[in-house]
């Protein structure tokens, strides 16, 4: 492949900006500055850095983030940050969040370009887990586990399906659910007259959030939770 098309595969810039970083002498071959665009590399053989920085050529990629709150689950906005604008990768184009927490939720957001992937871990029809932090403002009671465990109306078409209400104390709990609703743990509490201070997403599908990451910090998945999620794209059919 050539090298102007092989760096503009990987979203760093149009096919004239590419070029002009090449002549510019900020792209090196195995170690060796190049300076012409047209020469042709083996993209799974030959080792390419821009400005130091390693290109592996991959045809997706897969970022785990501990979203802060205050910050938009979008690609982009004229008035809000987003979990893309906090992110300095390379390539950028064509990465986006699978699923939506909402602005003022926290914790795990994959951070992927494999659209596959994302529609497999938000199909109804697949159930994937997702497991939530909750601090509520209210005293949690104990049959609350069972209207959880059998499913209730919170006021949308159909009543929630089964999900895993493990309480922690009076007033925090993990909540585990498969579905996606419109702010659906907010609305389940809010059923029972308490309100979510606190919400935190811990684990989507097999990917465990990762504690050593601060909110709003990121980094790429492992090779063993690319390997999970990629298991479970494969096995957990609708």
């Amino acid at each position: 492949m050539r090298l102007d098309k092989y760096l503009t595969s990987l979203g760093i810039g149009s096919r004239s900006q590419v070029k002009e970083l090449v002549k510019k002498g900020k792209v090196k071959i195995n170690d060796k500055i190049v300076n012409r665009p047209e020469i042709h590399i083996e993209e799974t053989k030959d080792h390419v850095s821009l400005n130091g920085l390693d290109l592996n050529y991959h045809k997706f990629y897969y970022y785990m983030m501990n979203k802060p709150a205050g910050v938009l689950t979008a690609v982009s906005d004229f008035q809000y940050r987003t979990v893309l604008d906090l992110m300095d990768v390379m390539p950028k184009k064509g990465l986006f969040p699978v699923g939506r927490l909402d602005k003022d939720t926290e914790g795990l957001l994959l951070i992927t370009n494999d659209g596959e992937l994302s529609h497999m871990l938000l199909s109804p029809g697949r159930h994937v887990a997702k497991k939530y932090y909750v601090e509520l403002d209210g005293t949690l009671k104990q049959e609350y586990v069972t209207y959880f465990k059998e499913g209730f109306d919170i006021g949308l078409k159909a009543d929630t399906k089964p999900a895993i209400l493990e309480i922690l104390s009076e007033n925090q709990a993990y909540v585990t659910i498969t579905e996606g609703k419109y702010h659906q743990v907010k609305r389940m509490f809010q059923h029972f007259g308490l309100k979510v201070t606190y919400l935190k997403r811990v684990r989507m599908g097999p990917l465990q959030l990762d504690e050593n990451l601060k909110p709003g910090e990121y980094r790429a998945l492992r090779p063993e939770e690319v390997s999970s999620l990629l298991k479970c794209k494969k096995d957990c059919e609708e």
